[in-house]
């Protein structure tokens, strides 16, 4: 198993390193259109559907993202305008913050169509949107995935180390809440060590900034996990897929982004939107 998560790694990342830093922002977003839809199908058969529903929600989620691609080939500022970046953002942000808890706590099932469908679409569409946009800074997509990545390796090793207390036995049993504290305090000093060497002239109310950001970043990043765990709980699936050896599926991937990618736009919009 760790054989094949260290292989998918090294082929991935080069590709995607080399598509963040080189390939036209076009052809990143089509790359993205690939990735999104293939989540898409995921989430609908997670939802139980049948493969015809399935291909319709992804052809929908596709068709969605496709047309925001096209509007940016054909007016290249469209995407980076705030009229269609925050709402969108602003949406998938709200959607985390105030129904994900709520369908956490209540265990609610994603028994109705429609309901599904506007969840993942709220899901998926709007982190498209978000990758999209952040290319346009590479480092702060990195430095996000990065804060991402230490917040999931924290709780994983904190809560191995320390963990008694569970933190959603009945959705996530491994997840602990001495995990979540971990992740919390290796966010909160990689949050210091960033600013401090690329901007060692900010002041306190920075640090205070980011420090809020990093806090909200990891509760995002842990509720975007533990919903994805929910889904597949209700459909009795270990993962949402199997197309990348050794981690699953694409959402398996891009559970805890789904969550953190809106919300890092819509703090960091002052550098990429106009």
């Amino acid at each position: 198993m760790l054989k094949q998560r260290l292989l998918t790694v090294a082929v991935i990342l080069p590709l995607f390193l080399a598509m963040l830093f080189l390939a036209p922002n076009a052809v990143w977003g089509a790359a993205l259109v690939v990735a999104i839809t293939v989540a898409a199908f995921e989430w609908a058969r997670l939802a139980g559907w049948p493969p015809v529903g399935r291909t319709v929600f992804a052809a929908v989620v596709a068709a969605s993202c496709a047309a925001l691609l096209i509007l940016s080939v054909l007016m290249p500022e469209a995407l980076f305008d705030r009229r269609l970046l925050f709402p969108l953002c602003l949406l998938a942000t709200l959607f985390w913050i105030l129904l994900a808890p709520a369908a956490l706590h209540f265990q609610w099932r994603l028994r109705r169509p429609l309901t599904a469908s506007v969840a993942g679409w709220l899901v998926l569409v709007p982190t498209w949107l978000a990758a999209m946009v952040l290319q346009r800074e590479p480092v702060l997509l990195l430095l996000l995935l990065g804060g991402v990545w230490i917040a999931d390796t924290a709780a994983y090793f904190a809560g191995r180390r320390f963990g008694n207390h569970k933190l959603a036995p009945r959705i996530s049993p491994g997840k602990t809440v001495e995990g979540l504290i971990g992740a919390y305090l290796a966010v909160l000093i990689y949050a210091v060590v960033v600013l401090r060497v690329f901007r060692p002239e900010a002041e306190f109310t920075a640090y205070l900034a980011l420090l809020v950001f990093g806090c909200i970043l990891t509760s995002l990043s842990v509720e975007g996990d533990l919903l994805e765990s929910w889904f597949k709980r209700q459909a009795g699936a270990k993962d949402s897929g199997d197309l990348l050896p050794g981690h699953g599926g694409m959402l398996d991937r891009i559970d805890s982004l789904t969550a953190t990618m809106p919300f890092a736009v819509l703090f960091f919009a002052g550098a990429l939107a106009r």
